[in-house]
């Protein structure tokens, strides 16, 4: 395609991706079974522009009121130049490659836009106003400073960048070293992750859909945090377990493969349409243990029924997701600090259902992928004091006992310092993931 053509595309993607009616990926998604000639290169130009101008649009937005032409032109412009030199170093390309990658983004270009982009390149950072470097909502910037003091910039500037593309291997039937060399054999980088036992990371965006490895159930891709997530559950050969707000079912599936296929796992959710993408997944993997249910609610008497009888129980809680910006960067526009406090009260009442699916001598685990402390240490600390027969086990003690590598790092909180996991990505190349741990008294 030439440039001039998908750059014109480039803006009719940022136009509706801009309107936030629907999930970034989503409208992605659409943009492209409507244009089904797209090839895999134009496809990823159009992908990374939109949603590089998600990530930097307060910057863009204010570089575009010096430019001509539509609103979504001139950020697409931006987004496009950007996107398309981060394309070419993610993919390891020389200097000379992405000279080559720059030119292809401003043959697209008139002369008056040639030389309105050259002026917004020349913009120095110290000459920008604060929102602008870092490209946040401000009622979000507030408690990320109170957190992070001088580290918040470093987690701004993590959530410019995409997040690196991490594979979890299928425990039940394939070991970590054997797909890593399988997947060298295919031409693919890959190193092992330096927490999860089960994690590789890949350089690049390799198609894997097509590989071996992936259609006979290998692998699977999931963030390195998500991983940790489920192994903190620890669970065991034949036992009760319950994911209970499985979704899509990639915890399910890690949790599935560490009791090597035995006992029963419940998969929960109250979307049977996120649990309906499961079912190809778990074809794959091989497993057997795993039963996917649709329920009405967090009191649903499928739940009921199970009370007291579980091992161990799951609450990956709905959050507001402020953990994966940098896959899903137009949630910090699309969230807001009212339906934040809207979560809260969900997660609180989900967390107290789950509860009571444990049984005496159980452990249950409150997850979510947001980095703030309303979703996080304040509907942990709520539940304890709401409820004492449940006793917090220390998250850096279990990293250890689970040969974690480094664990107390992934921790905070607590006399311990290490009473929950809390990861960054900014630190620890993961999402952000929190998690509390609790066992119930015998």
């Amino acid at each position: 395609m030439h440039p001039k053509q998908l750059l014109d595309a480039c803006a009719e993607l940022v136009k509706r991706t801009l309107t936030f009616e629907h999930p970034a990926d989503a409208v992605v998604s659409r943009f492209f079974r409507e244009n089904r000639n797209l090839g895999p290169r134009e496809r990823a130009a159009l992908a990374e522009t939109a949603y590089t101008v998600l990530r930097k649009k307060l910057l863009f937005e204010s570089l575009a009121r010096s430019g001509s032409g539509s609103r979504e032109r001139r950020l697409a412009i931006l987004g496009f130049a950007h996107s398309q030199e981060a394309l070419a170093r993610v993919a390891g390309k020389s200097e000379q490659g992405v000279k080559e990658a720059l030119g292809f983004a401003r043959a697209a270009l008139s002369p008056q836009e040639l030389q309105w982009l050259d002026a917004c390149d020349a913009v120095r950072p110290d000459e920008l106003m604060e929102p602008h470097r870092h490209n946040l909502p401000e009622w979000l910037v507030a408690p990320l400073k109170q957190q992070l003091g001088e580290d918040f910039w470093a987690f701004a500037r993590s959530m410019e960048q995409a997040a690196p593309l991490d594979l979890r291997v299928n425990a039940l039937n394939a070991k970590r070293a054997d797909v890593q060399k399988e997947l060298a054999d295919a031409g693919i980088v890959a190193e092992a992750t330096p927490y999860s036992p089960w994690g590789l990371r890949v350089q690049g965006k390799p198609a894997l859909a097509r590989l071996d490895a992936f259609t006979r159930g290998a692998i699977e891709v999931q963030d390195e945090g998500s991983q940790l997530l489920a192994l903190m559950l620890d669970a065991k050969r034949g036992e009760m377990v319950v994911d209970f707000c499985a979704g899509a079912g990639g915890k399910t599936l890690a949790i599935g493969a560490s009791m090597r296929s035995t006992g029963r796992l419940y998969a929960f959710d109250v979307s049977g349409h996120r649990l309906e993408a499961l079912k190809p997944r778990l074809a794959r993997s091989g497993l057997s243990n795993v039963h996917p249910a649709a329920i009405a609610h967090e009191r649903d008497d499928r739940v009921k029924r199970l009370a007291g009888k579980i091992d161990r129980v799951l609450v990956d809680a709905p959050c507001s997701g402020l953990g994966t910006l940098r896959r899903n960067p137009d949630l910090k526009w699309r969230q807001s600090a009212k339906a934040i406090e809207e979560l809260t009260q969900k997660q609180a009442a989900i967390l107290a259902s789950a509860a009571r699916l444990v049984k005496p001598g159980g452990r249950l685990v409150y997850a979510t992928c947001s980095v703030l402390p309303q979703e996080n240490e304040a509907i942990a600390e709520a539940f304890a004091a709401e409820h004492p027969d449940f006793v917090a086990m220390d998250a850096g003690e279990l990293l250890a006992q689970l040969k974690v590598e480094q664990g107390d790092a992934l921790c905070s909180g607590g006399e311990t310092g290490t009473q929950y996991l809390r990861l960054w990505p900014q630190r620890h190349e993961t999402d952000g993931f929190f998690a509390a741990v609790w066992t119930r008294k015998p």
